[in-house]
This record gives C-alpha cells, structure tokens and sequence, in this order.
C-alpha cells in the first residue's frame, strides 16, 4: 500500500468547511450514519466515519464522498478503482491551531499506514485550513483509493482499506494545543 501526506494552503486551495448545512454530527450520535448517502451506498465507509467519531477517536468527520474515479489515477495500469475522501479535525480545539500540528499528525499516521499488507491500494492526508464555526485552523482530508481487475474486486479493496484505516486511529495522539484564528 502506498501511503503519503501533503500540504495544500495556497490560495484556490480547497478548504475543510466543517459545519456546512448539510452536516451530521456523528460524534454525538454514530446512529445517524444512515443520513449520509454515501454510507449507506457503501456500508463500510458508514463503518469508516462510525470508527473515526467514535469516543477514543481524536478526531471528528465533517464530510464525505465516494466514487469510481480514473483508475489510473490510483494505480497505473489498473482496470478498475473506487475512491473517498474524509475531511478529518481533531477533537481538541475543533481545528488544529497551527498547520505544523496537522502535518505532524499526517506525519505519524503515515508511518503507521505504509507497512499495511494491502496490494492496490493508496491513502493520501492532505493538510488544509479548516472552518468549524467560529473557529479557525487547520485540519486535514484523507483520501482513500482502491484499484482491482474488476468493479467488485477495487470494491472489496477500498472495503478493506478502509477497515485498517480506521484500526490505526487510536495509537495516534492528537498534538495538544488551543485553537486560533488565522492571522
């Protein structure tokens, strides 16, 4: 599996807009995972956002998406993929108070998720700035991809991949500081 992090600022950059009104708070209630559309047409991502809300999970999700994109674009080569993103914030202090604090973050889970046995298979963090209401910072989107001989088989990849994404989250400590505003 191929695992990496990066760092995405600059101006036209996307942006984590975590309280957007289509939100749910799963963190407070896993339950409502059948309100997003992608969780319930792919049951393991719904298994996904549940792990990663969960009460040990430094982190909460503030969206999602799933997709079959260029399969190249995951693997050379490859026939077939299915992709998903997940824009990730730590618990504490909504946002990551300084963009050094997410890249550590990114830099720990990586190393965490490159020794995984999983063939045809990458995830990408992404830091960006990050909007939680008031509170501005930074926080991070996952991408996920997946590629196989054939729809069913880059389906039960990304499936798996995303169950040893979500068994990597509690050995990662969120880095302790207060939010901020940009400046």
């Amino acid at each position: 599996m191929e695992a990496d992090w990066e760092v995405e600022l600059g101006g036209g950059a996307p942006l984590v807009e975590a309280l957007w009104p289509g939100f749910v708070d799963l963190r407070s209630s896993a339950e409502r995972v059948g309100e997003i559309p992608e969780a319930t047409v792919f049951p393991p991502l719904g298994e996904l956002l549940k792990a990663l809300n969960a009460p040990a999970s430094p982190l909460w999700t503030a969206k999602c998406d799933l997709w079959q994109p260029n399969p190249d674009d995951i693997l050379p080569g490859a026939l077939f993929a299915w992709a998903s993103y997940i824009d990730l914030l730590p618990v504490e202090g909504k946002v990551f108070a300084q963009w050094q604090q997410a890249e550590a973050f990114c830099r720990k889970w990586v190393a965490l998720l490159r020794p995984l046995p999983l063939a045809d298979c990458r995830i990408d963090l992404v830091v960006r700035l990050a909007i939680a209401g008031e509170t501005e910072g930074f926080g991070m989107t996952a991408y996920l991809g997946a590629a196989g001989a054939c729809e069913a088989a880059a389906a039960e990849r990304l499936a798996a991949l995303m169950t040893l994404f979500a068994a990597t989250i509690p050995g990662i400590e969120t880095p302790a500081a207060p939010a901020s505003k940009l400046q």
